[in-house]
């Protein structure tokens, strides 16, 4: 579980991005989406399990964009391009005193990572793009793009229920309900008319064949909002990435397997830390640093005293404790050193 963390603000020119800081670790930054919410997105429980899954043993940064979720929402003469995202980037990434991260791009948030990773390649570790695409225009049909905009701009109760069923597919009712409402709160019309032209807009295939750090791209093979196809064009543009194709038709990595999508985005983030599955038994994720204190385990010290060796409080000791455990169905210590001896962790 990652560690709560209190919203924070960076100023961007006259404004202020509202971000947030969660967990312990190598940092793992993830560009924003669309449109989001900090706060009310982790209510989901769908959202946390994803993130959790994913970021756990590292440093998750997320942010929500200039006029979207707790981030300032005037939106008066700010300039709406690749280019500024990819500022807005880096002096997030310049604020945190971070000089290297990985990257975890989703959606339209995959164009904002891959044009920083081929920008500045030497402070990129890893890149895991997620729903990615070369060029929005591509998206949709000619003039499909523009009337889901006017229709987001014109009626948001319709647009955002629109988009709701374009990025869930067949979730419940339920679900959709949610997701419409959050994208209803998470700006006004005007914003999100305009943040979803932008989305329609970036086009990032100059920049794909410059990315030299390690990608890893994934893409479920039935997505109703980013065509499969754009995905293998992305991976197949980047030399040397890998490329990941999965079932599943929702957009958002927190809806449907949630756990077949965080599995491949471990995957690309560690792809050294994946241990071969026995017989009968799904793959082990361990995270270096759940790798570092199992190794401590084993050799008989206590959470205390990992924590001094490690310089990591006692109580995230035990949280990482707690989740080796659970990841290796484990009841006790001891047990989990055993079973990790047997599949080769330690």
């Amino acid at each position: 579980m990652l560690e709560k963390s209190e919203i924070r603000f960076l100023p961007i020119g006259e404004r202020r991005l509202a971000y947030e800081v969660r967990g312990d670790g190598p940092p793992l930054v993830a560009p924003a989406w669309w449109i989001s919410h900090l706060e009310l997105d982790w209510r989901n429980p769908g959202v946390r399990r994803f993130w959790e899954g994913v970021a756990d043993g590292y440093t998750l940064i997320r942010y929500d964009r200039l006029g979207a979720g707790m981030s300032d929402r005037d939106v008066r003469q700010l300039d709406r391009s690749l280019d500024s995202e990819v500022a807005t980037l880096r002096a997030l990434v310049d604020e945190l005193g971070l000089d290297r991260v990985s990257l975890i791009g989703g959606s339209s948030g995959s164009c904002t990572a891959t044009a920083f990773a081929a920008a500045f390649p030497d402070r990129v570790e890893r890149l895991v793009l997620y729903g990615s695409y070369p060029h929005g225009e591509e998206l949709t049909a000619p003039g499909v793009g523009d009337a889901i905009v006017a229709a987001v701009r014109a009626h948001w109760g319709l647009g955002s229920r629109m988009l709701s069923d374009i990025f869930l597919g067949s979730a419940e009712a339920g679900e959709h309900e949610v997701f419409a409402r959050l994208q209803r709160e998470s700006a006004s019309a005007d914003t999100a008319a305009e943040l979803l032209s932008l989305v329609y807009g970036f086009d990032v295939r100059a920049h794909l064949p410059r990315v030299r750090r390690p990608a890893t791209v994934v893409h479920r093979r039935d997505d109703r909002a980013v065509p499969y196809r754009l995905g293998r064009e992305v991976a197949a543009a980047i030399p040397g990435a890998k490329f990941i194709p999965l079932q599943g038709q929702s957009h958002f990595p927190w809806h449907g397997d949630v756990d077949s999508v965080i599995r491949a985005c471990r995957q690309g983030l560690n792809p050294d830390q994946t241990a071969e599955p026995d017989a009968g038994h799904e793959a082990v994720l361990l995270s270096l640093r759940e790798r570092e204190i199992l190794g401590c385990v084993a050799h008989g010290l206590g959470d205390r005293e990992i924590a001094e060796h490690l310089q990591l409080s006692p109580h995230t000791v035990h949280r990482h404790v707690a989740n080796i455990r659970r990841k290796l169905g484990a009841t006790s210590r001891t047990a989990a050193v055993a079973q990790a001896a047997r599949l080769g962790l330690v």
